[in-house]
């Protein structure tokens, strides 16, 4: 008798875990309401066609088991990649690709499949015991198949290897013993050939924006006013959000790692990442070009220099129709940087409904709740053919309507080009909270499924951004390249010519509750920086300033104390992401221990919003909590630790337990700073309570207990004094009893 089964419902059981030798797994109970029917007598039943009624309907239960691997040896890693489907973890080889580049290379993986479980005489895998049967061998050559196949689709540029290409031609050579004249063989040739025709073109020049693309004879200038007011706004839009999305697309997701892109400081790896540093490179370069259109000009008269601002917050509202958060994020930066932000009489001159309107711009990427707003504007929008744009000021919402309109009218959709600094500070966070190895010295799998639950949000949106239809202008983009970029010094030395020193109280043209926000600092320094928790606001100014690193130029910002209210304040250039919250510049009696306080990927994010999807998680498996910056929770949390004197305003965030004491966090504070572990006795760890106070730990404290949990979470190593007691600079030390 033929049955027909139809699904009614699906629910999902933890069946908790089986450990196997090198490998621990997940196990997942799926079970499934069905309906049996037979097809032949329905009709007597008083059924139409092949269905019963109800009350002749038989129900019946069936329970599958899903296997999904939680950690494991890398040999066990690579073995289910040829198993996964059997174990209905469907997503596994998706994951495993997006992220083994943390814990192995390519060579490696690629040898373990192809001459462990791809040699058919020494093959161990387990469903293919019988190696005798033809059928086996075809099962097996299927599986790695598909393997490949999937890693050909998905990360080609890991077989990127010039000059030599050594796993190329090992596949190639696999493939012509193996599996000879099959496509597969084709397209790895076709690939190596298309690597090896590139390797001696001349590289696109979207790449850098540096002085290196000009032409031969061409000089770096000052803008000039006029010329980049013949660019229409909508124009200017277009033209970065080009450049924006050409290298956006091309952005390498596990260059984005945590683990990775953490290692960016080293001297062996400043060509780490390359496709990232180019995206941070377009990013400043953005924001120095709208610094330069503004202040560059010393001729310019204060109305001149307004229309310039108006103009600026036009491209950004376009750059918004456009949805291009990213040089949308630049230019709110450039005009929230201490020399343009200090700009009284100017900001005066904007008219008013542009001033609203870069209110509303600005608050997309308010620091609220780990910058909710803009992280739900990102979903919301990532896979939308246009933006939803909302205004509060009818004049402004007819004329985001109007353009939009004419968008449509186009009939082309757009896709979303995102700041990939929020990315970027998810992947540091997981990096920072879940451990690389777990216990035997297993690879912590579970660790690779949450990070891929952000690299499958990149990847959706670097295939929306295959919806725009946007061609190079060449006028704009040369008039771009040949922008001299200022520094921090002549860019505030140039506000200031413009207008005397401003007034200690004057207000920015955001209001006074937004006051506290701050532009991102955008990195290619030596790590990344922290904000603090939110402080109450000061009289005096705050602003932020230019600063330059060695490979690319950043925004930063810092507040002034109130006896230095128009000293130029330079903050250190770090890594990308989020608004700083608060800095200060100490008197001038000698005393530097107040710091810029700058963002860290690891700070102030709740494991809460990161951004989860089911396709990388397994079916009923609640992920677990992720300790945070500033609170305890379930005996751990994330402290920020800077090193006094040099390295003052740089913060790396080291995971703590209540288990940890002062040796142990001292030596890991020296690890991640580069220094000699060995040096622990020679140190000293204070945390910052005040200004003007600091904890100090006796020599066998536990952190996580004798912590003040009350101020943030920031820390500072110092070296002791040559009497074995901490230096410090005239600040009111606390001493544990």
């Amino acid at each position: 008798m033929k049955l027909l089964w139809r699904a009614k419902m699906t629910t999902f059981q933890d069946g908790g875990e089986e450990v196997e030798d090198g490998a621990v797994y997940n196990v997942t109970l799926k079970k499934v309401q069905i309906q049996q029917a037979a097809n032949k007598g329905a009709r007597w039943l008083g059924g139409e066609g092949d269905q019963l009624p109800p009350e002749h309907t038989v129900r019946q239960y069936e329970t599958s088991k899903i296997r999904a691997i939680k950690a494991g040896t890398l040999e066990k890693l690579v073995e289910n990649l040829l198993t996964a489907f059997g174990d209905a973890d469907f997503s596994y080889i998706s994951i495993f690709l997006a992220t083994y580049r943390a814990f192995a290379s390519p060579r490696a993986v690629l040898e373990l499949l192809l001459d462990r479980f791809g040699n058919l005489e020494t093959s161990s895998h387990g469903e293919v015991a019988n190696l005798n049967s033809l059928e086996s061998e075809m099962v097996l050559r299927a599986e790695i198949a598909s393997v490949l196949r999937a890693w050909l689709d998905q990360c080609s540029e890991d077989f990127r290897e010039p000059p030599d290409y050594m796993c190329l031609l090992k596949l190639l050579d696999y493939l012509k013993n193996n599996m000879p004249n099959s496509d597969m063989e084709s397209r790895v040739q076709n690939l190596l050939k298309q690597f090896q025709n590139q390797e001696v073109e001349a590289v696109d020049g979207f790449c850098s924006t540096s002085s290196n693309d000009l032409v031969d004879g061409e000089e770096l200038e000052i803008s000039n006013p006029e010329e980049f007011s013949s660019f229409q706004d909508h124009v200017v839009a277009e033209q970065l959000t080009y450049m924006d999305v050409m290298l956006f697309r091309r952005v390498v997701p596990y260059h984005c790692l945590g683990s990775i892109w953490s290692q960016r400081d080293k001297k062996e790896n400043k060509n780490l990442a390359p496709t990232v540093r180019a995206t941070i490179t377009q990013f400043n370069a953005v924001t120095k070009c709208v610094i330069s259109t503004i202040l560059g000009t010393r001729e310019l008269k204060i109305q001149q220099r307004a229309k310039i601002i108006e103009k600026w917050i036009h491209i950004a509202h376009e750059c918004r129709i456009l949805k291009n958060f990213s040089s949308l994020r630049a230019i709110i930066s450039a005009l929230q940087s201490n020399s343009i932000y200090r700009l009284k009489t100017t900001w005066m001159c904007v008219s008013k409904d542009i001033l609203l309107m870069y209110e509303e711009l600005s608050e997309i990427f308010s620091d609220h709740d780990n910058y909710l707003t803009s992280r739900e504007l990102l979903m919301k929008e990532a896979t939308s053919k246009f933006a939803n744009l909302d205004s509060s000021e009818k004049e402004n919402q007819k004329k985001s309507q109007k353009r939009l309109q004419l968008q449509k009218n186009k009939g082309v959709m757009q896709g979303t080009v995102p700041y990939l600094g929020t990315f970027l500070t998810d992947l540091i966070m997981l990096d920072t909270a879940l451990q690389d190895y777990v216990e035997g010295g297993l690879i912590n799998f579970e660790k690779r499924r949450r990070e891929f639950e952000v690299i499958a949000q990149i990847k959706l949106l670097q295939s929306s951004c295959n919806s725009y239809c946007l061609t190079p202008d060449q006028k704009f983009i040369q008039w771009f390249r040949r922008q001299r970029h200022l520094t921090e010094e002549e860019s505030y030395k140039l506000s200031r010519e413009a207008e005397a020193a401003a007034d200690t109280n004057i207000l920015s043209p955001k209001s006074q509750k937004s006051m506290v926000k701050r532009i991102s600092t955008l990195f290619l320094g030596t790590d990344v920086f922290t904000p603090p928790k939110e402080q109450p606001l000061k009289s005096s100014p705050v602003g932020g300033s230019s600063g330059e690193s060695t490979d690319s130029a950043s925004v930063s910002s810092c507040e002034f104390n109130h006896s230095e209210t128009e000293d130029v304040c330079v903050t250190p250039v770090s890594s990308p992401e989020d608004p700083l919250k608060k800095g200060s510049v100490s008197s001038d009696k000698g005393s530097s221990s107040s710091k810029g306080s700058t963002f860290d990927p690891g700070s102030g994010l709740d494991s809460s919003s990161i951004p989860t999807r089911d396709s990388g998680s397994v079916p009923g498996s609640a992920p677990r909590a992720l300790p945070v910056y500033n609170r305890q929770s379930d005996g751990s949390c994330i402290i920020r630790v800077s090193m006094d004197g040099l390295h003052a305003s740089v913060y790396k965030s080291i995971l703590i337990t209540n288990q940890d004491r002062i040796p142990d966090v001292t030596q890991r504070a020296l690890l991640k700073h580069n220094l000699e572990p060995d040096a622990v006795e020679d140190y000293e760890l204070v945390q910052v309570i005040s200004e003007d106070k600091e904890l100090v730990f006796p020599r066998d404290a536990n952190v996580f207990y004798g912590m003040n949990s009350h101020v943030n979470f920031d820390f500072i190593l110092r070296k002791k004094a040559d009497n074995g007691q901490p230096w410090c600079r005239g600040s009111r030390l606390l001493h544990l009893p």
